[in-house]
């Protein structure tokens, strides 16, 4: 049994016990949220964004020529349950855990939607410019000439299969576990923890646009400023690292602008514009609710199955190197 499986259980179990009775909500649009002590609307609390696991980022070909607005409850009902259903059943080898482990709580009723991106309206990512296709491509040529295989070192891992980074905004996006966040505010400043590896961004709010760090500081998860416009809080993010910068994009040019708005009691709509004209032809925007559950903590995110996954990833390789050099002998 490893920490992953672990984690995820107990997270999900304390998901399923939670669910139930939901708190009354005003017509939409009519919604005030509460302040804190220094005036600012109160965002804090613990959220998950699990019933958009699955979601897919893009919109699926089966709903060609729709708009989201379009999609009614009984086509996205069927929809998220097919994908719950096959996610479940990807699991079902006996290399994974018992079935009434996470699976029991994986449930995607809830789902407020069948796609994430809002614009463009065809709900795909814009196309990638010239410039950005052949530095794609020149990394990839540059990875195929150094010879490397994909596990000759642990640096040839991806960051998250070594409990680096996620990178942002993947660190805010759902995936099979760890769909926690917790938000917690201060006069002046908002904290956003992930579950997934903990990673913590700490933001300051000014009334002016405070200048970014200088370009020579390159983060994981970029260098955020932030700004209130009515109820919605806005951040803006630059600085971000070659490793980890999001879909390929130019690190030097990337700007992602998130818009937090509390519409409910127990709901945070979270969206995210994404532009940098050096990687994509056009600005372009995801978004989705996020939901509060204060009774459920985010969880330990120790990935101790690095300690063991990493090590036998690495060890099977050069087993594979030895057989192959085993098999090549006279």
């Amino acid at each position: 049994m490893t920490k992953k499986y672990f984690v995820c259980a107990v997270a999900l179990a304390w998901l399923s016990a939670s669910l139930g009775a939901q708190q009354p909500k005003k017509p939409a649009g009519t919604y005030k949220a509460p302040r804190t002590a220094w005036g600012d609307p109160d965002f804090q609390g613990n959220y998950t964004n699990l019933y958009e696991a699955g979601t897919p980022l893009e919109r699926p070909d089966q709903f060609a020529g729709k708009k989201l607005s379009d999609v009614t409850p009984e086509e996205l009902k069927a929809f998220k349950k097919n994908i719950q259903e096959t996610t479940i059943q990807r699991f079902e080898t006996p290399f994974d855990a018992p079935s009434n482990w996470w699976q029991v709580a994986f449930r995607l009723d809830a789902s407020a939607q069948a796609w994430m991106i809002t614009d463009p309206e065809d709900g795909k990512v814009p196309a990638m410019t010239a410039e950005a296709q052949e530095r794609v491509q020149a990394a990839q040529r540059a990875r195929f000439a150094s010879g490397r295989g994909a596990a000759d070192s642990y640096e040839d891992r991806s960051l998250y299969d070594r409990c680096i980074t996620r990178g942002f905004p993947s660190s805010g996006m759902p995936t099979i576990y760890g769909n926690s966040s917790r938000i917690v505010q201060g006069p002046g400043y908002v904290a956003i923890q992930y579950e997934m590896i903990h990673e913590t961004r700490v933001i300051p709010i000014d009334r002016e646009p405070r200048a970014h760090v200088g370009k020579a500081l390159r983060l994981d998860m970029g260098d955020s400023r932030a700004h209130w416009d009515g109820d919605t809080l806005v951040v803006e993010t630059t600085n971000f690292n070659t490793r980890s910068v999001y879909r390929n994009a130019n690190p030097d040019t990337l700007k992602i602008t998130e818009r937090f708005t509390r519409v409910a009691p127990d709901k945070l709509r979270w969206s995210v514009t994404l532009e940098d004209p050096k990687t994509w032809t056009r600005p372009w925007t995801f978004s989705m609710p996020l939901t509060m559950r204060d009774a459920e903590p985010i969880q330990l995110y120790e990935c101790h199955e690095v300690t063991y996954g990493l090590r036998n990833i690495l060890s099977a390789a050069r087993a594979e190197e030895r057989d192959a050099a085993a098999a090549t002998k006279p």
